[in-house]
C-alpha cells in the first residue's frame, strides 16, 4: 500500500495529523510526507492528482482523503 501525505507546516490540521503519526511510532515509516510550501512539484502533484490544493491530504494508493480526523482515524485503523 502506498501512502503519501501532503502537508503545509503552517496548517494546524496538518500538524494534528503529523502529531498523530508521531504518536503511532513505526507507522510513520510507511508514509511519505510532502511539504507543498517548499516543494513545487509536490504542490503540482497534489493539484493534478487530487484536484485541489487542500491540505492535509493523504493519498492511499492514489485515492485522496482530505479531512484531518478522517486521515487520523484511517491511519489508526490501517497502520
Amino acid at each position: 500500500m502506498k501512502l503519501d501525505l501532503y502537508i503545509k507546516p503552517t496548517c494546524p490540521y496538518c500538524m494534528r495529523v503529523v502529531n498523530a503519526i508521531d504518536d503511532m511510532g513505526d507507522a510513520a515509516a510507511h508514509i511519505e510526507m510532502h511539504d507543498i510550501s517548499s516543494d513545487a512539484t509536490a504542490l503540482q502533484t497534489l493539484v493534478e492528482v487530487g484536484g485541489k490544493q487542500q491540505v492535509p491530504c493523504l493519498f492511499v494508493d492514489g485515492k485522496p482523503m482530505y479531512e484531518s480526523a478522517d486521515i487520523i482515524n484511517w491511519l489508526r485503523a490501517n497502520c
